[in-house]
């Protein structure tokens, strides 16, 4: 035989052995048989085969931990505090992981490999956590980069929420990504809208989960959503309500300002709702919330365009979002009844209303927030 062709082959027969071989070794030696997951004290206890992630373990009974990033140790979401010894903190938690969380033993839960009887301390909400199945109802185009995706669920009782909290969307594999995984958004619709699930979805340049959705996903597919997860939402006080948002961020508000004006729920709290975009290509939902304000006394909609064309004749409020928030709260945000910030964006505006906000005696403890990764 050639040999420019046997020596291609001899590399390739060599490496299938040695993948068989590592295949063989792993099933025999990390064979750690059955082990018991002890969650919350004896709250739930699972018998499970030994070997595997405890994020995907978890879910294989049912339990699902928030995972932004499908188990790769990419995001720092999947946090669970363990109880018992399953040996160091790896490198790849550290980073999401604060000096306060190492002493209480926090860790990323798809970094944790079960060898050994695990205990487990989770926050109980997640128990109500479930993945369900959904029909894509109605794809509709808000700007040029997001989308507004409506879920019918199959079953109508499989999800109930708070506004502000998000689901997971499992992204089956495609083109290149050869693995599922699973993305979080914010639902957009209202709780009382049982029936459905909606989402606002921005195309994020390469990302796996917003690509699909802007390019494959097609009016009546069939996807799996996970959740609910998180803890971003309104709380009851008589405190006026500053909420700043910009892009797909407008989600959680939407399901929040609907929601409140179908029940009347919170009637003392006044609500400001600031929402920044470069120009008008940006903005969206305007006539909505517009009109919105215009019937419900209690709502203020301040749209604002930091750097508006004249061709587009914008009428509203001009500048950086955060320049406008100062404005608005030194000069027109009632404050007689306290005040209590809420945002959704990217990393970068909210730290900057953070920062505007408690120039203006908002306390930090009374600023809550839903921060994109």
């Amino acid at each position: 035989m050639n040999p420019i062709i046997l020596g291609p082959l001899v590399v390739a027969g060599s490496a299938a052995f040695l993948a068989l071989v590592i295949a063989l070794v792993d099933r025999v030696v990390n064979n750690y048989g059955e082990v018991t997951i002890d969650i919350n004290h004896g709250k739930k206890l699972f018998k499970v085969q030994g070997g595997s992630a405890l994020l995907g373990t978890l879910a294989s009974q049912g339990l699902f931990v928030p995972s932004a990033c499908g188990g790769r140790g990419s995001c720092g979401a999947c946090k669970v505090r363990v109880l018992s010894d399953v040996g160091p903190v790896l490198p790849t938690e550290t980073p999401y992981l604060s000096p306060q969380e190492l002493a209480d033993n926090v860790r990323l839960s798809c970094q944790v490999k079960l060898k050994k009887d695990i205990a487990i301390e989770l926050p109980e909400e997640l128990f109500s956590v479930r993945k369900f199945k959904a029909t894509v109802e109605k794809i509709r185009d808000l700007t040029y980069d997001i989308k507004e995706t409506t879920f019918r669920l199959d079953d109508p009782k499989a999800i109930e929420f708070v506004c502000g909290q998000y689901v997971q969307i499992v992204v089956p594999p495609y083109g290149e990504i050869k693995e599922s995984v699973q993305r979080a958004y914010s639902m957009s619709s209202r709780p009382g809208d049982t029936g459905h699930v909606e989402l606002l979805v921005r195309l994020v340049p390469g990302g796996i989960a917003t690509t699909w959705v802007h390019k494959m996903l097609k009016e009546g597919d069939s996807v799996e959503l996970v959740g609910p997860f998180g803890e971003f939402r309104v709380h009851d006080t008589p405190s006026a309500m500053v909420c700043v948002a910009g892009g797909s961020g407008m989600a959680p508000f939407k399901s929040m300002f609907y929601d409140m004006r179908e029940r009347d729920a919170f009637p003392d709290k006044e609500i400001w709702y600031f929402f920044g975009a470069r120009t008008t290509r940006d903005m969206f939902y305007l006539d909505e919330l517009r009109q919105l304000a215009s019937e419900w006394p209690r709502f203020h909609f301040v749209p604002a365009l930091s750097e508006p064309k004249p061709e587009e004749k914008w009428e509203g409020d001009v500048g950086l979002i955060t320049d406008v928030l100062d404005r608005y709260i030194k000069d027109r945000v009632a404050k007689d009844k306290g005040l209590e910030g809420y945002l959704c964006g990217s990393p970068g505006m909210i730290n900057a209303c953070i920062a505007v906000m408690t120039k203006n005696e908002i306390s930090a403890s009374n600023i809550y927030y839903d921060k994109f990764a």
